[in-house]
């Protein structure tokens, strides 16, 4: 019997050589298709080559074209800075005529344009609303995001919904609040919103810390670690990138704003940089046109540095909020 399957097997398997076993004529026929192929793909190489050069180069053209209608009126900021008077407000020419470096100048020594009071101020409001703020927006995204609290996801909601008020329905009356607390003209208007933090800041931080693995914390409870010790030793340095991304936008946000400054400031001693140069533009001389463009000059300065020592931030920030835990 066991012969019989033996040859049996043995025939199977001839047969099956031979019906697989691809003809002469078969081959030669694969070979022309793949000699028809490569010629073809030789044929339209150059036009594929062709087209990708000019897709490119459209590219690049267009990408020249934004980048310099971007950075023209910086550059011309910067170029009309160095101009007289009449030059940069009568004459629209980009560089200047005569090189001049009084509206620089100006800046620093006229006794009633306190520029250093005001970076002064402006510092001191960035820094306090930073370190509070981002403080505290950080605990309340680790609350929302790791703790077991009661309907958190309706105070969440409610928390977001405040996003969708805008500014000029609470300005006038938050005015009055910090009028009848006698804080007008003062900076405690700028900086005590601060210190509750920021909305945007904490929704960030929740879908962030919602992909850090509760493992971690876990670990940290068995050792004995209260929810404050596991959100300040584990929690915070697993999330500083994050906070890093988040504080840079902050910090832009407070050092250019001008409208809520110009509310609550009136005494150039307690103004902020962006508002004293304002003050400048509106003087109807024109010898004031360079020296404010001198001064949008100068504040723009840490911006630009911030840009370029903190741009591996920027675009973390983009990859953390398009990464979903």
């Amino acid at each position: 019997m066991t012969t019989e399957k033996d040859n049996d097997l043995e025939q199977q398997d001839e047969l099956f050589d031979v019906q697989t076993e691809p003809s002469q004529s078969d081959i030669e026929a694969e070979l022309l298709l793949a000699r028809q192929a490569s010629g073809r793909r030789k044929q339209d190489a150059p036009a594929a080559v062709a087209k990708r050069i000019a897709l490119r180069t459209v590219t690049y053209i267009i990408l020249l074209v934004g980048a310099f209608l971007m950075l023209f009126p910086f550059l011309w900021m910067v170029l009309s800075s160095f101009k007289t008077g009449n030059e940069a407000a009568l004459e629209f020419t980009f560089f200047p005529k005569k090189w001049v470096w009084e509206s620089y100048h100006a800046l620093f020594t006229e006794s009633d344009f306190p520029i250093f009071t005001a970076l002064g101020n402006t510092i001191l409001i960035e820094v306090s609303v930073i370190i509070v703020g981002t403080f505290v927006s950080a605990l309340a995204a680790f609350s929302f995001a790791k703790l077991k609290l009661r309907h958190k996801t309706f105070w969440l909601l409610f928390l977001m919904s405040g996003m969708m008020v805008p500014y000029a329905t609470l300005m006038l009356p938050q005015y009055r609040a910090f009028e009848a607390l006698n804080m007008t003209d003062t900076l405690w208007p700028l900086i005590l919103p601060g210190f509750f933090g920021n909305i945007s800041m904490m929704f960030f931080l929740i879908q962030y810390m919602r992909g850090v693995p509760s493992a971690y914390l876990e670990a940290a409870r068995i050792d004995g670690a209260s929810h404050f010790t596991c959100f300040l030793r584990v929690m915070f340095p697993l999330i500083k990138t994050a906070i890093a991304a988040q504080v840079i936008f902050w910090f832009v946000g407070i050092w250019n704003d001008y409208f809520a400054p110009s509310l609550y400031l009136t005494s150039r001693e307690n103004m902020t940089l962006q508002v004293l140069l304002g003050q400048l533009n509106s003087g109807t001389s024109a010898k004031y046109l360079p020296m404010s463009l001198a001064g949008s000059v100068l504040s723009s300065i840490p911006m630009l540095i911030i840009y370029i020592t903190c741009q591996k931030f920027f675009i973390e920030s983009l990859t953390i909020s398009g990464v979903k835990g």
